[in-house]
C-alpha cells in the first residue's frame, strides 16, 4: 500500500521502457495497436492507467477511469483526436473497484457495446452500489469495533459508509461474463484472460502471447503493492492467501518476457521479479506479525509489523482491512488463533 523507497528503487531489477508518461486525456503508443491513456484519480494514488487496443473497424477499452464530469470531458477529447475516427467496440473492465468500472454504464451507453468482465466482480459491484445512501449495518459497525475501533473511530466508517456508488456510473444489467482461459481476438491477437484473486474477487488480466504483453490491472503493480483487505461483508475470509496463490500462479503460468501495462506507475519488464516481491512482502510481513502475536493482539496493533509509515486517519481503515487479511492468514495456516472479549473486540494470538 505504500510507495517502495528510494534504495528498493535503486536495486530494482525492473526495467521501465518507455520514456515518459502521457498527458491526461492523450493517447500514447505502448505497443504497436495498444494505445496508454492516464486519467486522475481524486484520491491519494492519483492517476490510473487505461488500454485502448487497436482493430480494423474500431477499438477495445480496458478500464474506464471513475464517474466523474472530468474523466467523461478527457475521455471526449480522446473520442475526437485520437480514435482515427472509428468507433469503440469493445469494453473489458478488469475488476471492480471505481478507478476501473466508473464509466462502464456510460461507456456501454455512449457506444453501445457490451460490457465484459468477470461475473463476482460485477455481481459484487452491483451489490456494494446498492449501499449508496444507507446507514452502516449494525453487522459492519460490529466488525470493525472487533477490530479495535473507538467510538470516534465508528462514527467515522459511519460517515464514510456508502460512497462506493458515487463514483460509478449505473451499470448496464447485462454483461459478458469473462473466465480464466478465455480468448478475445483483438486486433489480429488472441487474448487470454488470466484471473488473479485477493485485492479483488476476480480480477481479469489480459495476456497476448503473440506481442509478449500482459495488461495487469491491480494484480501486478511495479511501485506499490494491492491492498488486500478484508472486509465486513466477508469477515471471514483468507484473501491475502489468494493473492499469495494467485501470484505464484501466474508467476508459474506466464514468460518473464512480456511488457506489463500495470493500472498504475508505468509500464514495466521483469513480471517474475516482480511477483517474487509481492509474494516475499507479505511472507515477511506474516512473519513479523507472527512474531508480534507472542502477547495478544488487536487488528489495530498490528500497524507496525506490517507497514513501514505511521499509519494516518487518510489510510486508517485501509491499514485495518490489511491487517486482518494478515491476521485471517495466519488463522488459516493454523499459526494464530482469535478469542473476542465481553466488549466484543477480538484478540488474536499465536496458536
Amino acid at each position: 500500500m505504500s510507495d517502495a523507497s528510494l534504495a528498493e528503487r535503486e536495486v530494482s531489477p525492473l526495467r521501465y521502457p518507455l520514456g515518459r508518461i502521457p498527458a491526461h486525456g492523450e493517447m500514447m503508443e505502448a505497443a504497436p495497436g495498444i494505445y496508454w491513456v492516464r486519467m486522475p484519480l481524486p484520491f491519494q494514488l492519483d492517476h490510473i492507467n487505461l488500454w485502448l487496443l487497436e482493430d480494423e473497424d474500431g477499438w477495445t477499452v480496458v478500464d474506464t477511469g471513475v464517474a466523474s464530469e472530468e474523466v467523461i470531458g478527457l475521455w471526449r477529447q480522446v473520442f475526437a483526436s485520437g480514435l482515427k475516427g472509428k468507433p469503440v467496440k469493445g469494453l473489458v473492465v478488469t475488476h471492480l473497484h471505481p478507478d476501473h468500472v466508473g464509466l462502464a454504464g456510460w461507456f456501454t451507453r455512449e457506444w453501445g457495446v457490451e460490457l465484459q468482465m468477470s461475473r463476482t466482480d460485477f455481481l459484487m459491484c452491483r451489490n456494494l452500489v446498492l449501499d449508496t445512501g444507507r446507514e452502516a449495518p449494525r453487522e459492519a459497525l460490529d466488525f470493525y469495533r472487533a477490530a479495535g475501533f473507538s467510538q470516534r473511530g465508528l462514527d467515522s466508517y459511519a460517515k464514510r459508509f456508502g460512497h462506493f456508488g458515487e463514483r460509478v456510473s449505473p451499470l448496464p444489467d447485462i454483461f459478458r461474463r469473462l473466465k480464466e482461459g478465455d480468448e478475445l481476438r483483438i486486433g489480429g491477437r488472441r487474448w487470454r484472460v488470466v484471473i488473479g484473486s485477493g485485492h479483488a474477487p476476480e480480477h481479469v488480466c489480459l495476456y497476448c502471447e503473440e506481442a509478449k504483453i500482459l495488461i495487469s490491472g491491480d494484480q501486478v503493480l511495479p511501485r506499490i503493492s494491492s491492498n488486500v483487505s478484508v472486509h465486513p461483508t466477508e469477515a471471514y475470509e483468507n484473501p491475502l492467501q489468494d493473492w499469495i496463490d494467485s501470484c505464484h500462479r501466474i508467476r508459474a503460468g506466464l514468460p518473464d518476457d512480456v511488457l506489463v501495462l500495470p493500472a498504475h506507475n508505468e509500464p514495466f519488464y521483469g513480471l517474475h521479479a516482480r511477483l517474487t516481491q509481492l509474494i516475499d512482502g507479505h511472507e515477511d510481513g506474516l512473519s513479523k506479525l507472527h512474531e508480534l502475536l507472542a502477547e495478544p493482539k488487536r487488528a489495530i496493533d498490528v500497524f507496525p509489523a506490517l507497514f513501514k509509515r505511521k499509519i494516518g486517519p487518510d489510510v486508517f481503515f485501509m491499514a485495518t482491512g490489511e491487517s486482518l487479511a494478515h491476521l485471517n492468514c495466519l488463522i488459516g495456516r493454523g499459526e494464530a488463533v482469535v478469542s473476542r472479549d465481553e466488549k466484543g473486540v477480538n484478540w488474536y494470538r499465536r496458536a
